[in-house]
């Protein structure tokens, strides 16, 4: 895999056009375009094929949450989008993971199956956010339990952050795919994100893709802000 397509770029903006002007300048020069639940829910489903017909792979980030039956039913119409990679999250259960896979093994040709991503904690929530809502393990400690539960029931990747991706890739194996958000160049700023590491270090520790928004989407010049950290992988 070359480095640029390790790149996924968070689409967080809020209108189609937005979007769609960036996949155009970065087709090129990412992997991966995510869209999540301001764009999806500002252009719809629709904004799916658009990316797609300008060539980008898309990552939809909607963090499927709920009963088995209901995110089967919302993992099936995704995989029929025919989408890259989707996300559930991981404290929904086995049952409710299990039931996410079968949906994309079920609605999804073989070679089009989506990589399912089960999320564990979500790289804004330090030791201490997460005491506050009474997870008394820690981070890394939850990371890694969910991450196992979700490799039992199926799911094909997981989402965290780099911090715990040379346990994850220890504890997972080679086969899973480790999708980090969190990820700063060394000439960008941390912004909200407390759990974060440079591009180079998250592929040294084992990283499969990396999520990327304002250090691209923000620059001046977003294909070369993109090129900039192709290169840092590199």
């Amino acid at each position: 895999m070359k480095p640029y397509e390790k790149i996924i770029v968070a689409l967080d903006v809020d209108t189609e056009k937005k979007a769609l002007a960036l996949v155009k300048k970065l087709k090129n020069k990412a992997g991966v375009f995510k869209i999540g639940k301001e764009l999806f829910t500002s252009a719809g489903p629709g904004i799916v094929k658009k990316v797609q017909k300008l060539g980008g792979k898309v990552f939809l980030d909607l963090k499927f949450h709920d009963i088995p039956n209901t995110v089967y039913k919302a993992v099936a119409s995704a995989s029929k989008l025919g989408v890259y990679m989707m996300t559930i999250h991981t404290s929904g259960g086995s049952e409710m993971m299990k039931a996410a896979v079968k949906a994309a093994e079920e609605n999804s040709t073989k070679n089009k199956r989506p990589i399912i991503l089960g999320v564990t904690i979500l790289t804004s929530l330090d030791d201490n956010a997460l005491d506050e809502i009474g997870y008394k393990q820690g981070a890394e400690k939850m990371v890694l339990h969910l991450a196992k539960m979700a490799k039992k029931a199926g799911v094909t990747g997981i989402v965290s952050s780099p911090k715990e991706l040379k346990k994850l890739r220890k504890a997972l194996g080679p086969g899973m795919v480790l999708v980090t958000p969190g990820i700063r160049p060394v000439w960008s700023a941390a912004g909200d994100q407390k759990r974060i590491t440079t591009p180079a270090d998250a592929v040294k520790n084992g990283a499969s893709f990396m999520v990327i928004g304002r250090p691209i989407t923000g620059a001046k010049d977003p294909a070369k802000a993109a090129q900039m950290i192709s290169d840092e992988i590199k």
